[in-house]
């Protein structure tokens, strides 16, 4: 029994979250087909010197499978994992690598030169060479010393 005491603020919220929490760590089940926390595929963006390069893990999946598209600023990852041929779905024990269609879309940090955009695909892993446009790499400015 909860007792409240007087100076005591209450909040009914609190407890609802603490209740849904409760429960929450109680459940230990996995939804097919939901993934929560990460979305997939695991990305790293680096900025270079003259370019952006992003690479993502992609196990499992061929380079047809893949494509890539840039438009506004967005860089969309498409593609899908097939079960293997081999392996029945009901077959399943446990099961915590996605399969199926998948799509990713992301902001790029700064405009780039869409048309020298490159991919490429090798054991997983996906690099993208994003080129910096002209306009936007850094220009040094020189400082004279001004005159009183």
């Amino acid at each position: 029994m909860t007792v409240f005491r007087w100076g005591q603020h209450w909040h009914p919220f609190h407890d609802l979250e603490r209740e849904v929490e409760g429960l929450l760590k109680r459940v230990n089940a996995s939804i097919h087909g939901l993934r929560f926390g990460r979305q997939f595929p695991a990305v790293n963006l680096y900025e270079l010197k003259d370019e952006f390069l992003l690479t993502a893990e992609l196990p499992g999946i061929t380079p047809d499978c893949l494509e890539i598209t840039i438009a506004g600023g967005i860089l969309t990852l498409k593609g899908e994992r097939k079960v293997p041929e081999d392996c029945e779905v009901d077959r399943f024990r446990r099961r915590e690598r996605y399969c199926g269609s998948w799509q990713r879309s992301l902001n790029l940090p700064e405009k780039i030169q869409e048309e020298k955009l490159a991919a490429e695909f090798n054991n997983g892993i996906l690099r993208i060479h994003l080129p910096r446009a002209e306009e936007i790499k850094p220009r040094r400015i020189p400082v004279i010393e001004g005159k009183d």
